[in-house]
């Protein structure tokens, strides 16, 4: 498998002098195509300043990134939608902004909704949709952009547990049919264990990377099921150790 995302020694620091703030630390990490890797780490441990860098949203300060050219689209923990914007509306925007005309843009915002599975569902409004509907209709957008490398800040992270699982179930099942590269930052140890191939884990401020944890468990996989709960736990433990260590 080829590398799509290759991350070389990169440093990132806001501002300077004495107000400088060292967020990354000479992070060096591979995203082979094809592979669901997440990112886990306390609160201010740089993961989203990461995926920030990798989408272009900001520059590193030293080291290198390369994406080799590919298209990137970046999901947050909240949907975002646009209000005013139907669903269709909302979905179609980034192909309106790809010049594709009226008659296609609408075509393909249906195979996306039904892709997430919400076809019928075009001619809503955001407010008259559930959460996790809304968060289905941000994937589908970010899928419109027809991007090679999905970016996930925590897409989950404010939704109730059931709803949360049955969306792990959706994305693994798009990751698989669109054959994606997948970078998803989260907070929740079993969601990672859930989701990822690998686990990689960043140290508390300045973020390093400390651990990369193959994952090897048969999909599909349960977040309650033992696999995933033992090797969560052993990764909670590491996790625990290192916040110690910074508390200290």
């Amino acid at each position: 498998m080829s590398t799509v995302v290759r991350i070389d020694d990169v440093t990132k620091v806001y501002g300077s002098g004495g107000n400088a703030l060292l967020a990354l630390d000479h992070i060096s990490l591979g995203v082979q195509q094809g592979e669901f890797v997440c990112l886990l780490g306390a609160s201010g441990c740089g993961k989203s300043t990461l995926l920030s860098l990798v989408a272009g949203l900001d520059k590193i300060t030293t080291g290198t990134l390369d994406i080799g050219g590919r298209h990137v689209a970046l999901m947050f923990q909240e949907a975002a939608l646009f209000p005013w914007l139907s669903v269709n509306g909302n979905v179609e925007l980034p192909l309106r902004l790809q010049g594709i005309g009226k008659a296609e843009r609408r075509k393909r915002a249906s195979e996306l909704l039904d892709i997430v599975r919400l076809g019928g569902f075009g001619d809503k409004r955001p407010h008259e949709l559930s959460g996790g509907m809304r968060q289905r209709v941000a994937l589908a957008r970010a899928l419109a952009q027809n991007a090679d490398v999905l970016l996930m800040d925590e897409p989950f992270g404010a939704l109730d547990a059931m709803t949360r699982d049955i969306l792990h179930d959706e994305l693994e099942r798009i990751w698989r049919e669109q054959e994606l590269t997948v970078l998803f930052v989260t907070h929740n140890v079993r969601e990672a264990v859930r989701l990822g191939d690998r686990v990689v884990l960043l140290s508390s401020r300045p973020g390093r990377v400390i651990e990369d944890y193959r994952i090897n468990h048969p999909r599909p996989r349960r977040i309650d099921s033992p696999e995933v709960s033992g090797q969560a736990a052993e990764i909670t433990d590491r996790l625990r150790a290192e916040v110690a260590r910074h508390a200290s």
